[in-house]
């Protein structure tokens, strides 16, 4: 599958939940820098281009601007949204330990638990997924600024929750002046990584 097209949808991989409107909740954590606020706002856009799809973005950090805990949440369905907290995850993303320690409770049993395995060391379960976001933006996008993007590219792959044409169109839009491709990059690397 090359990045230009579509991850299967929550239909194909998750029986008829999106068509029977059921709620789909992720949330990505990690600390001020991590880019997870900036993370959740793209994917809670590239979700709701599509008009059938009601998405809910909501976001809480520490006091630090860097280096404080972040988190952020997105809530998405075919139906209103009438709670737009999370209630239990769906998918997870944890850039630190500390994060992953905080909110692994948090997820379903049949959640996907998703790591960065540069900062977290002990994963809580045997069926998540650790891939080394942070040393892939240094070594191979030259920035550790755009670890949060390959992050979404492989949660776009992981989940089918929104179509990498999508999340690709906002990044373009989303991203700094200058460093469109650089994300775009990014973005491919995260989504490659997990189909293999």
């Amino acid at each position: 599958m090359t990045a230009g097209d579509h991850p299967r949808t929550n239909r194909e991989t998750k029986g008829s939940r999106e068509s029977k409107g059921e709620r789909y909740e992720i949330r990505l954590s990690g600390s001020g820098g991590h880019g997870v606020i900036l993370a959740a706002v793209i994917l809670a856009q590239a979700v709701g281009a599509d008009p059938k799809m009601n998405v809910a973005q909501t976001q809480s950090y520490g006091p630090e601007a860097r280096g404080g805990a972040s988190r952020a949440d997105v809530v998405i369905s075919r139906e209103e949204i009438s709670y737009p907290k999370t209630m239990k995850l769906d998918l997870l993303l944890a850039f630190t330990q500390e994060a992953c320690d905080k909110y692994f409770a948090d997820l379903k049993p049949d959640g996907v638990l998703l790591i960065d395995n540069t900062l977290v060391t002990k994963m809580p379960t045997k069926s998540g997924y650790g891939f080394p976001f942070l040393r892939l933006a240094r070594e191979q996008v030259g920035h550790p600024m755009v670890a949060n993007i390959i992050a979404l590219g492989a949660i776009a792959r992981l989940s089918g929750i929104v179509p990498y044409a999508s999340l690709e169109a906002v990044v373009r839009e989303r991203a700094p002046k200058g460093t469109e491709e650089k994300n775009l990059q990014a973005l491919k690397i995260g989504y490659d990584l997990a189909g293999k």
